[in-house]
């Protein structure tokens, strides 16, 4: 396991894990917060593979459901 040390926000430690799905790139952590947990499964699933960019894409178009 490897853990890096950061100042997360209250508001974000707050929010149910099942509802997260966190993604990293060589620079950036991301944190994608869904409203359920089927849809943070259903988005998992989704974007395996894709760059940031791209799930960034579909993350708008869950977050407007």
């Amino acid at each position: 396991m490897i853990c890096i040390k950061a100042d997360i926000p209250d508001e974000l430690n707050e929010i149910d894990d099942e509802l997260k799905a966190v993604y990293h790139g060589k620079d950036t952590v991301c944190f994608f917060i869904l409203k359920t947990r089927e849809l943070r499964n259903k988005f998992i699933e989704e974007t395996k593979g894709m760059n940031k960019s791209e799930r960034e894409k579909v993350y708008e178009v869950y977050n407007s459901k």
